[in-house]
Order: structure tokens, then C-alpha cells, then sequence
């Protein structure tokens, strides 16, 4: 069998499953109480959010487990609305988003949000110029993904976040497919939400 989805879905690697061997039989304590079970494996989830933390260049406070980038992408996009709902309700991200991100940005419309949906060339790309273009006063919400899902494109993630800096917008990139493949540097890419 040829199989064609790994970015989305792998078999686990064997050094991978023997790895979480341990918390699925003896080590499976709550990591936030107290006794020694629970320190353990409160031990084992500060050791992974520093390393995710470094992957990225981030700092361990700001690294929150979720079940997913779905869960993720929720989370960011939905939470920035809410808070800022009284700054702004206008949102840009592009035409070619995984459906998590589309879902949620029709969803905020039914709230009252307006969503620009920024078109791509023909290489799934999107011009730096629309984006400026796409800008109000309004905006509080850049969600761009780093590299597409179906397509493979991947975004000029540090300009995007350079644009949304210099105008005081939030920046969410969805880059479940690409971490741990390609580098991300959230400080470098000016990214404030990273799925």
C-alpha cells in the first residue's frame, strides 16, 4: 500500500509509542495533584511544553495543550473575537485555510463579524498587497496557515507578521503541518497565536 496522507495522519513511530508506553500502563498520574504520580507526569508535560517551546522559539508559558488543530485554531480565532470584540470586529484570512479556520470565521459571520477572505495565485499563494489592501481600522485578526494542507503552499508567514505588527493587529498562523518539517520562529514571524 502507497499512503499518501502522513501530514496529516502517521502510523507512530515505534520509538514514539515505546515512548508513551510508561503513561498509558504505570505512570499515568493527573498532573495536577499532588502525589507522586501526578508529579511525574507533571514532570513529563513541563519537559514536552519546553520542548515544543524551543521548536518554535517561544517561551514555556505561552505553550497550551490542546487536543488538536482544530481545537487550536478554535481557540485562537475565536478567543481574539471575543476579546476584541469592542476594538473590531473584522477578520482577514485567505480563500485556501484548512476547514477548521473557514468553519470558524463563517461562524463568527453569523455574530456579526465581516471576514475577508484573500484570494491566491496560482500557486496558492497570497499578495502581500491585498493584504494591505485588506486592512481597516477595524481589523483585529491576520489568520494566515504557513504551509497548506492539500497544496503544500507555504506562506510568507514573516512578512504577514511584520504587516500585522506595524498595524496593531493580532496574527494567528495555523502551522499544524509544518512544524517539526520546516522551521517556525514565532518571534521572528511577529506570530501572536501559532496553531
Amino acid at each position: 500500500m502507497i499512503y499518501m496522507d502522513n501530514s496529516a495522519t502517521s502510523p507512530v513511530k515505534e520509538e514514539v509509542f515505546n515512548a508513551m508506553v510508561p503513561y498509558l500502563k504505570e505512570e499515568f498520574g493527573n498532573p495536577s495533584t499532588f502525589y507522586k504520580l501526578g508529579r511525574d507526569a507533571k514532570k513529563a508535560v513541563e519537559e514536552a511544553r519546553e520542548h515544543v517551546a524551543r521548536l518554535i522559539n517561544a517561551d514555556t508559558r505561552e505553550i497550551i495543550f490542546t487536543s488538536g488543530g482544530t481545537e487550536s485554531d478554535n481557540m485562537a480565532i475565536k478567543g481574539v473575537a471575543l476579546k476584541l470584540e469592542d476594538k473590531g470586529k473584522h477578520i482577514i484570512t485567505t480563500e485556501i485555510e484548512h476547514p477548521a479556520v473557514l468553519r470558524t470565521c463563517e461562524f463568527l459571520e453569523t455574530r456579526g463579524y465581516e471576514v475577508t477572505y484573500l484570494p491566491v495565485d496560482e500557486n496558492g499563494i497570497i499578495s502581500i498587497d491585498d493584504l494591505k489592501d485588506a486592512i481597516r481600522e477595524d481589523t483585529i485578526l491576520i489568520s494566515v496557515m504557513h504551509a497548506n494542507n492539500e497544496i503544500g503552499t507555504i506562506q510568507p508567514i514573516e512578512e504577514v507578521g511584520k504587516i500585522a505588527k506595524e498595524n496593531g493587529i493580532l496574527f494567528h498562523c495555523d502551522a499544524v503541518q509544518s512544524v517539526g518539517k520546516i522551521p517556525v520562529d514565532v518571534k521572528e514571524a511577529n506570530i501572536d497565536l501559532l496553531s
